[in-house]
């Protein structure tokens, strides 16, 4: 029986990695539910699958959910803490999905425990990617992708030589406003941004995916999963969502990975790796479907791409602001203080403050430093978006 964790079990991939272990429960020993404010259904999760712990990322939530975990023998506890303490648990498969940067620590304590991590929380890698892949490295860790675009570079990869490698190819829906004429941009709301034409996700990363700022952080993990230069990486506009990803060889040839739009794909993979096992996904019926569109890119509509661009070669801390940066100005769109295009704008601001800011970007790559940059990226989002309102 397998001992697994799942981080950030209430959003979208954790509901969906629970879908999948709930499908065979008896081989599945769950450690750990992790979520938010969604106390009923964690605790109702956490019960059902007669996990050892649950946990709140918020401390004043934790009355609550020992209230819904009495006489269950499920034990409670809330806050950055105790995530990580819940992630020093063993087990031998841990989901990390949270969202945000607030998944790094937790990440890291996991793979201090020779843990196989998969990772659908891209901004462990974009903050940190040199930190987490020591870290697997020196405990004897695997980090397997669950991005449905990084999966499907991984499975394209089985087998084959990465010397031998060209390009890789990431698709992007394009999200709500790919086919919104660009000077409609600047008065698009948090609810037009909020739905997504193709997969059903939360609140935040449709938002991203809008903007291509999740794009943009998959560029960034891309390069740091794989050790492929800046160059080396693409984005297709692929408005059927069917390939998810693509790598180019020196032969010419390019291999592409195809599915439905389901993250359990992903999911599946990562959990029953290295074997392929059945899913309860629909199956592609190419016929039907007709037509696949494949389109560059226009930056002046996605700047996110631009400043991932300029991350990667820059290097440093410059990811842990980018990500940093791009959450707060997302907070702050979201609580309608400033307009869609403004998010990009002060996400470049930022980036700019701190290369200004003799030695910070450059400072060594530790969990402290991430962890007082991010901070401090957020804190300089606030100032931008006083000086703007001003």
């Amino acid at each position: 029986m397998r001992k697994i964790s799942i981080f950030g079990a209430t959003g979208s991939i954790g509901q969906n990695t629970i879908d999948l272990i709930d499908r065979d429960a008896a081989a599945y020993d769950v450690v750990a539910l992790t979520g938010g404010a969604n106390i009923e259904k964690l605790a109702h999760d956490a019960v059902r699958l007669q996990a050892e712990v649950a946990v709140t990322a918020y401390e004043d939530r934790l009355d609550d959910l020992r209230a819904a975990l009495a006489g269950s023998g499920v034990e409670a506890a809330a806050g950055q803490t105790a995530l990580t303490e819940a992630a020093a648990r063993p087990a031998d498969w841990v989901m990390s999905a949270i969202v945000g940067a607030a998944g790094l620590e937790p990440g890291l304590e996991a793979l201090k425990q020779g843990s196989t991590l998969a990772l659908a929380n891209k901004e462990t890698l974009v903050c940190a990617g040199a930190l987490v892949l020591e870290t697997a490295k020196a405990n004897g860790a695997r980090l397997l992708p669950v991005d449905s675009e990084h999966s499907a570079v991984f499975q394209a990869l089985v087998g084959e030589d990465m010397n031998a490698v060209e390009r890789i190819i990431i698709t992007a829906s394009g999200g709500a406003f790919r086919d919104w004429p660009l000077c409609d941009l600047a008065r698009a709301t948090v609810e037009q941004a909020s739905s997504h034409p193709n997969w059903n996700m939360g609140q935040r990363i449709t938002i991203d995916s809008a903007s291509m700022f999740n794009k943009a952080l998959e560029l960034i993990e891309t390069k740091e999963f794989f050790g492929v230069a800046p160059d080396q990486i693409e984005v297709l506009v692929h408005p059927e969502s069917i390939v998810h990803a693509m790598v180019g060889f020196a032969d010419g040839g390019v291999m592409a990975h195809m599915g439905a739009p389901d993250m359990r794909h992903a999911i599946g993979y990562a959990l029953h790796w290295p074997d392929r096992r059945g899913l309860p996904v629909d199956r592609l019926n190419l016929a039907k479907l007709g037509q696949l569109r494949f389109n560059e890119p226009d930056e002046a509509r996605y700047p996110a791409l631009r400043l991932a661009r300029n991350v990667m070669k820059r290097g440093g801390l410059s990811g842990a602001v980018f990500n940093a940066a791009k959450e707060r100005a997302l907070d702050r769109f979201i609580a309608r203080e400033i307009g869609f295009l403004q998010m990009a704008d002060i996400v470049e601001s930022v980036l700019d403050r701190f290369e200004a800011a003799d030695g910070l970007i450059d400072a060594p790559l530790t969990l402290d430093n991430v962890l007082q940059t991010d901070h401090l990226a957020r804190t300089w989002v606030d100032d931008a978006v006083i000086q703007r309102a001003g």
